[in-house]
């Protein structure tokens, strides 16, 4: 396996000579451009457009994250006996759809805070499934040796969409209206949907087993080699922490941003698309720290600096010359490195899964770690609404230094600077070509 230094553009050229890998890429990138403008532009539209409270805002996003604890195990089972190809496609096909009815609920003067809610819940579900099956493509696309610089690719993808996606989604707000800013993200969702429609590449699947029957065992599956893995249980609750918490704080954040500081949409946008040039440098730097200080150094000195500069933002006063610069800069080391701890953890991830239970692992992960989110971000509404924005925001910085103290006594902490590759025999009977 190269080293992680070897890599200079993301990937290794033969990779990037790979039409099937481009066209993925190319999807990926355009639904995460779609996913980070919808993030903001729902949001903005609630609370600009529609002038919702703190309660109903925390409903808003929780409507929207509900679909990761109910849906996510059968996610997982579903998309590793499915092209992940015909459900990303199908998946950003019903992303734009739902946008779109955004706007014609606004031309036809009907759109209020239910309008929302019904499209956030679509959109949400709809996530669920393209996540688990972008995530498991990849191992079916590429080599496996070249995992690690096709992660690297596509995570550099998304931090150009979180440098991006924000911005342009707040700035449209501001210029325009929320209910025509959110065609931007109908549009990415429909080029991500033709750009992977045309990948042409078999997969290999597994068997598709007796029904019901089968995919209740296969979830069983998932959650057993995540509970029988001490790493991985670690990934699970570590993220489950953070996740929590960062829900809280957020929707506490997207208030205290028009409402506390009286920023407008563009600067919003600003701020939050900071995130973005940071996780650029995280992915630079996750190319090279793990392998020279240790993996579970990395992360857990990562976490500690990317959840704690998130206390600097209850210290800011009203909207003053040196609110948005320091905003951005929260938000960009935020981003640098909480980007770390995120492709560290991914590595972590697929080192110790076997390519035939890569969805389900995924998909446990991300229930155990995102299936609470709807719950904080109703805490962080009721907080908001009960305590004010500011003292909730700092309650929700402060607690998100659970996630990185539950890291450093975990065996997370003791991994060195190899990760301990498993040689997992796929079941003779358990795939067929698609």
């Amino acid at each position: 396996m190269k080293a992680a230094g070897d890599n200079r553009a993301g990937a290794p050229p033969g990779l990037w000579r790979d039409a099937d890998f481009r066209r993925l890429w190319v999807g990926q990138t355009a639904s995460q451009f779609g996913a980070q403008a919808t993030q903001v532009v729902l949001p903005l539209i609630a609370v600009v457009s529609l002038d919702a409270g703190a309660g109903q805002l925390g409903t808003l996003r929780a409507v929207e994250q509900a679909p990761i604890l109910l849906l996510s195990l059968f996610a997982g089972a579903w998309v590793d006996r499915r092209r992940a190809r015909t459900v990303m496609v199908l998946a950003d096909c019903g992303r734009a759809l739902a946008l779109g009815a955004v706007l014609a609920a606004y031309l036809l003067g009907v759109l209020g805070l239910p309008v929302l809610l019904v499209v956030a819940l679509l959109v949400g579900v709809l996530s669920v499934f393209f996540d688990v099956a972008y995530q498991a493509s990849l191992v079916r696309l590429v080599e496996r040796e070249r995992l690690l610089q096709g992660n690297s690719a596509l995570e550099g993808s998304r931090s150009a969409a979180q440098i991006g996606g924000p911005a342009l989604g707040g700035t449209l707000v501001s210029l325009f209206s929320g209910p025509v800013a959110v065609v931007t993200g109908a549009f990415f969702f429909a080029l991500s949907s033709v750009s992977i429609g045309r990948i042409r590449r078999r997969e290999r699947l597994p068997a598709r087993g007796d029904g019901p029957v089968r995919v209740r065992r296969q979830i069983q599956e998932g959650l057993r080699f995540v509970a029988g893995n001490a790493s991985l249980r670690a990934v699970g609750v570590a993220s489950a922490l953070f996740q929590f918490w960062f829900a809280a704080l957020m929707t506490v954040y997207l208030l205290h941003l028009p409402r506390g500081l009286h920023l407008s949409g563009t600067a919003i946008g600003l701020a939050l698309a900071a995130m973005g040039p940071g996780a650029v440098v995280g992915s630079l730097l996750a190319a090279k720290l793990p392998g020279r200080f240790g993996y579970g150094k990395v992360l857990v000195c990562s976490a500690v600096v990317a959840d704690g500069v998130m206390l600097c933002v209850p210290a800011l006063r009203g909207s003053s010359a040196v609110t948005l610069p320091v905003l951005i800069g929260v938000n960009f080391l935020f981003g640098a490195f909480g980007q770390l701890v995120n492709v560290t953890m991914m590595a972590v991830r697929q080192a110790i899964t076997p390519v035939w239970i890569q969805g389900r692992v995924v998909a446990t992960i991300n229930f155990a770690g995102m299936g609470l989110t709807p719950v904080g971000s109703l805490l962080g509404g009721y907080l908001a609404g009960h305590w004010g924005l500011r003292t909730s925001l700092l309650v929700t910085a402060v607690a998100l230094s659970l996630s990185p103290l539950f890291m450093a006594f975990s065996p997370l902490a003791r991994l060195g600077r190899q990760l301990p590759y498993e040689q997992h025999a796929e079941p003779l009977d358990a795939c067929r070509n698609g």
